[in-house]
Parts: C-alpha cells; sequence; structure tokens
C-alpha cells in the first residue's frame, strides 16, 4: 500500500450528461476491480490510536467519519482481495455502508480527515472504495448479518422508516430484538426513497437492504401514521420501547408575496412525487413537463430538485440563490453535475414576489439583487437586499428548496415531550427523550442534517436499549 505518491486519485466515471439526463439511472460508474485495488492502495494506513496519544485533534479518515468507521481495515481488506473480511468490517459500525458510500458527502468528514487530502497527492477515495467493496460482496453472495432470529423476547416500535429508523432497526435485530416499523408511506426508506433521486440513490439498494432486515425478522406497517391510524398510547402498551425518527418533513417558507399561488411547490413534493411515478414507470403526465422551471435554493435538495426538473423534460431550469456561488452549502460536485445537465445558475437574487395571472397561477417571479455586506458576529457576511433593483423571470413552476422544519405531531401532547426551540425534540447522549422508554434520532432532534449522522443517532439509540433490557 502507500502508493499515493505513484497512483493518482480517481473519482468514479460519469456517464456523458446527454446520456443521463433522459433517464433516472445513476450518473456514475461504480469502480472496476483493478480500479478499486489501486485506490485502496493509496492508504497511508495511518495508526490513529497512536495519534490520538501524541496530537492534539489529529487528522485521520475513523475521526472524520461520525460513525467511527474502521476505513483503513477494509481499505486493506480490499487491496488484498479479501472481500469478505473488508464487507464484514464496513458492516460494524455501519448499517449500511452501500448506501453511505454513495449519499456521504466525504468533504468535511472522512476525506477531508485523510492526511493525504492536504498535499499535493489529495485524499483517498473512500466513499467509492466503499461502495464498489459492498456491491463486490454482494455479486459474491455475502449478506449483512441480522441476528438470529429467535428467542427474541423485548419489542421496539419504530415510528419512521428513514436512515435514523433503519439503522436503529439494524442494531436491534443484530442483538435479537423484536422490530417493528409503523411508516406512513407506501414504501418504505423515508428519505432513502423519496427524499434522495435514484440517480444518485438507486432504490433497489435500499429495498435489498429491506428486505434483508424483513428475512431476519422485521415487520414493516406501510400506510400506517402513528397518531392517526395507530395510538402512540397503543404502542406504548405493545412495545418495551419507541423510536422516533420522523425527521423534519416541512418546507421553509421564502416569505414572498403570493407564495401560495398555484404552481409553486416545496421541493420533497416534487421528489416524492417523481419518484412514485418512477417506480410506477409513469413519466408522461409529470407536471414538469414543457414548463419553465425556477427553483430557489442553493442546497442539494435544491440540485435534486433542478437536476430532476431536467429529467422530466422541462422546457427551462433555473436556480435562483442569494448569495454568490461559492457560498452555496451544496456539493461541488452537485454545481457541476447541473451545469452540465443544463441548469442555468442566477446569482445574487433574492425571490420578492410570485408574479400571477388572474386565476392566481404563477407566470413568473420577480427576484431583487443583493450583495455582500459586513460580516456579522459568526463571521459570515451580511446579505444586502438592493430593493430598488428588480428583475423578472418567467416561470410556470416554482420549487422551494430553502431547507426543512421540524413539525409539532399531536401525539407529542400525549407523551408531554420536552422540545427545543426549534420544535426538535430533546434527548440526551444515549438518545433518550423526556418520556420514559421513548428514544429520537435523526432530523427530528438535529434538523436537517446528514443521513450519516442519522445513522449515528439510530445505533446509538438502539445500544442504549440493549443496555437497558441487559439491566432489566
Amino acid at each position: 500500500m502507500k502508493k499515493y505518491n505513484t497512483i493518482k486519485k480517481q473519482r468514479q466515471q460519469k456517464r456523458d450528461a446527454t446520456e443521463r439526463i433522459v433517464d433516472f439511472h445513476p450518473i456514475y460508474r461504480n469502480f472496476s476491480d483493478e480500479e478499486a485495488k489501486k485506490q485502496a492502495s493509496r492508504c497511508l494506513q495511518c495508526p490513529v490510536d497512536t495519534f490520538q496519544k501524541i496530537i492534539v485533534n489529529p487528522l485521520h479518515c475513523r475521526i472524520g467519519c461520525p460513525l467511527s468507521n474502521k476505513i483503513p481495515l477494509w481499505l486493506r481488506k480490499t487491496y488484498e482481495g479479501d472481500i469478505k473480511g473488508g464487507f464484514e468490517l464496513s458492516n460494524e459500525k455501519s448499517p449500511f455502508p452501500e448506501i453511505l458510500g454513495r449519499v456521504c458527502p466525504k468533504v468535511g468528514l472522512c476525506e477531508s480527515n485523510c492526511i493525504l487530502e492536504n498535499s499535493q497527492h489529495e485524499g483517498v477515495s473512500i466513499g467509492e472504495i466503499e461502495t464498489y467493496l459492498s456491491e463486490k460482496a454482494f455479486d459474491e453472495g455475502y449478506t449483512p448479518n441480522y441476528g438470529q432470529n429467535k428467542n427474541r423476547t423485548h419489542k421496539v416500535a419504530i415510528v419512521g422508516s428513514g436512515p435514523a429508523s433503519l439503522s436503529c432497526a439494524t442494531f436491534l435485530l443484530q442483538n435479537d430484538i423484536v422490530v417493528e416499523i409503523f411508516e406512513k408511506e407506501d414504501r418504505c426508506g423515508g428519505l432513502l426513497t423519496y427524499g434522495i433521486p435514484n440517480f444518485k440513490l438507486p432504490k433497489n439498494t435500499v429495498q435489498r437492504r429491506v428486505n434483508w432486515m424483513q428475512d431476519a425478522g422485521l415487520k414493516i406497517h406501510t400506510n400506517i401514521e402513528v397518531g392517526k391510524d395507530i395510538s402512540i398510547s397503543q404502542l406504548e402498551k405493545d412495545f418495551d420501547c419507541i423510536f422516533l425518527g420522523i425527521g423534519a418533513p416541512e418546507g421553509r417558507s421564502a416569505q414572498m408575496d403570493n407564495e401560495y399561488a398555484n404552481g409553486v411547490y416545496h421541493v420533497m413534493d416534487i421528489l416524492t412525487t417523481t419518484q412514485k411515478k418512477i417506480f410506477n414507470h409513469d413519466f408522461e403526465e409529470s407536471i414538469l413537463k414543457n414548463k419553465d422551471i425556477v427553483v430557489i435554493g442553493g442546497g442539494d435538495s435544491a440540485m435534486d430538485a433542478l437536476r430532476t426538473s431536467i429529467r422530466s423534460k422541462a422546457k427551462s431550469v433555473k436556480c435562483i440563490y442569494r448569495r454568490d456561488e461559492k457560498s452555496m452549502p451544496c456539493s461541488k460536485r452537485e454545481v457541476s453535475n447541473a451545469l452540465e445537465e443544463g441548469v442555468e445558475f442566477i446569482f445574487n437574487q433574492a425571490p420578492k414576489r410570485v408574479i400571477v395571472d388572474e386565476y392566481m397561477c404563477v407566470t413568473g417571479i420577480e427576484v431583487a439583487q443583493t450583495e455582500l455586506g459586513p460580516q456579522d458576529n459568526n463571521g459570515k457576511s451580511r446579505l444586502i437586499v438592493k430593493n430598488d433593483t428588480l428583475l423578472e423571470i418567467k416561470a410556470d413552476i416554482i420549487i422551494l428548496a430553502l431547507g426543512f422544519s421540524n413539525k409539532v405531531f399531536d401525539f407529542y401532547k400525549d407523551l408531554d415531550l420536552k422540545l427545543g426551540k426549534f420544535n426538535d425534540i430533546v434527548v440526551n447522549e444515549k438518545q433518550e427523550t423526556s418520556h420514559k422508554n421513548i428514544y429520537a434520532g435523526g432530523d427530528v432532534v438535529r434538523g436537517a442534517d446528514l443521513v450519516v449522522t442519522a445513522a449515528l443517532d439510530g445505533r446509538v439509540a438502539a445500544l442504549s436499549m440493549i443496555e437497558k433490557f441487559t439491566d432489566d
């Protein structure tokens, strides 16, 4: 190994933009055996435990991973061709490495903490190798371990089926706990199924994991909304513990005039509807087809909406962002992909008013030019909106992708849950809420955050419950 100075960092190859915009298939091609082995060979195999004893805040991929994934160990196994060994190591800390390998940002996490990243050689392509290792293992017939599915006594109910919930279910099953998931949608997966487009995360990848968990004894109740179709008190009666992984489902407002006009949508509505059409192989009736689309926002969900609109055969697709390009919070790779696919970016413009016709249908949007002013106390430049410099942009549909907020569900009152100032559920270091035997994790606790941090919360909650059951 340690061939970083002779082998350059490589990313997965992309399909050509003209090819990929006509479908919703993944745009990246997985590494070949040779590519994966070469890229794994670049790892320095840093002794993280030694580093932690002699260096304050050392850089290391494992430290940068919220899950403390055993990255160097499975990188070595990949290089050595020990797929089974690498697969087992990658699944020790992670509930679904083949998913996180695809959707984790890496930047700011494992890859940014690779010692090589700040050198001329660049860090190891960790996410791509993680995806390769999982898919190679599956091809060779290896499957995750989910316990024995026998002699299970304790029972846990999980509300919601997103990444935090599936992670919690994973570690509970592995420790021989009965698990039942209650999901209000028609399919399991939450954000993984309906919030991340198929071209970034193929849904058969998610369903494969769910199927394995069901084979191991997981029971999933779809089209069941807790608080409506079944009471929280009933779950308290039937189960030893409850985990709440219900996300942050409320889309934020742009505070525009006429924001509730016909043709203004929140991003999750668009992404969910589109994915359901993909499941049904129905592409002809998309509301985006042959329309002028404007997306407001600069995060990854905005990029998802833009690229979904392109694939839905929109007439034109524009992104409005109030600051400059370098200030966008989304992945830079996503901006590059969107540009390649035909998206037009309009920077330094703030939305002011939805332009409508006599029927309150969208015909355009009025924006005001912005500029950056002095820095605030957090070191971020203040945004100055120049209301005397207005621009009208034609639009048939406006998609708001401005982030997500927590929703206060009715059953919170029944539980008398302690909430934070943003209606987030307050938990301790064990993911325990203020209510006995009820845990929570993911966006419902953190606000809109990463899939990997949701996975961490689910794991912590599961291990905390197991500890409780052991003590009892």
